[in-house]
């Protein structure tokens, strides 16, 4: 069994971050000491390890609320939690496809900087300006 400071330390999550997920009901099973102190084990560890990359990846607080909910009803769920983590598995890779077409705009916006501070301008503008016409590049980044 872990405090709340050993499992803060173990998953490198703030201990008050721990207390909102408990107070929000996100951890129904934890047990607590005779003076009321929170104690996890490493199965309670694995779930907030998990809540952490939920909310990394911007699922909602009400979102994991429901997993919960439907997880405590038992094995029945599964599908119904299934076609949570699906969707919000499409979610992410929608924000990954954009966030990674960002990164190659700015990834080559420093290119043509770095070019220019090295007496190139005018080698980086057509590099440049050859990639905003490829077809896998956003019209948005012109």
């Amino acid at each position: 069994m872990f405090t709340i400071k050993e499992a803060s330390e173990k998953l490198n999550c703030p201990a008050h971050t721990i207390r909102f997920y408990d107070k929000e009901g996100l951890l129904p099973n934890i047990r607590r000491d005779d003076k009321g102190n929170r104690l996890f084990d490493k199965k309670d560890l694995d779930w907030i390890r998990l809540m952490t990359c939920f909310r990394a990846t911007g699922m909602s607080i009400a979102g994991i609320r429901e997993i919960v909910e439907l997880a405590q009803q038992g094995e029945a769920t599964i599908a119904q939690r299934r076609a949570i983590l699906e969707a919000h598995q499409a979610e992410i890779v929608k924000k990954q496809q954009v966030l990674n077409e960002a990164f190659e705009a700015v990834s080559q916006k420093l290119e043509v900087y770095n070019n220019i501070q090295n007496g190139n301008p005018e080698d980086s503008f057509l590099e440049y300006i050859g990639r905003l016409d490829t077809p896998t590049n956003n019209e948005g980044f012109k």
